[in-house]
């Protein structure tokens, strides 16, 4: 049976859609996740959801889906920067992942213009807004279909 595509979100995702809408818009985190569902169903997929404000408990969940997600999209909002922990959780899972900015974060501050989560996987998408959580999940459906036709694993 083929896992869920999992989308996870890191601290104050939550607040998408209030929090400094001349960066991030005014779409929420429902409609960035009704977007993803939509996409996976177009794949005969099935979409689950995280968000949380703690990083332990990211990590817990990324953990969690070990063996179980075919793919997961993953905006880790602010952690992307700072945290190396979340970057090794995201190294040893075993499913391909595609990382998500909403805004562009090459185009902003310079601490903002790293991430630790890049480095480890399989694609990046940045600066569309919440276009980005839908393209993410075709681009899983993608790599999954070109990895079980090839008898291969993305990462």
């Amino acid at each position: 049976m083929v896992g869920p595509i999992v989308v996870l979100n890191g601290p104050n995702l939550n607040l998408l859609g209030q929090r400094n809408p001349e960066v991030y818009g005014r779409a929420t985190l429902a409609d960035a996740e009704s977007s993803a569902r939509a996409a996976a169903a177009c794949g005969d997929r099935k979409a689950e959801f995280f968000q949380t404000n703690h990083e332990g408990e990211f990590i817990d969940r990324i953990h969690a889906e070990r063996g179980r997600a075919s793919g997961i999209v993953i905006n880790a909002g602010g952690l992307s920067h700072t945290s190396i922990a979340l970057r090794d959780a995201v190294e040893a899972s075993t499913c391909p992942v595609v990382e998500v900015h909403v805004s562009n974060i090459h185009g902003r501050e310079a601490y903002r213009r790293h991430s630790y989560i890049s480095e480890v996987v399989d694609g990046v998408i940045v600066g569309l807004g919440i276009a980005g959580y839908a393209l993410a999940v075709r681009a899983l459906l993608t790599l999954g279909d070109a990895d079980a036709a090839e008898g291969t694993q993305a990462r």
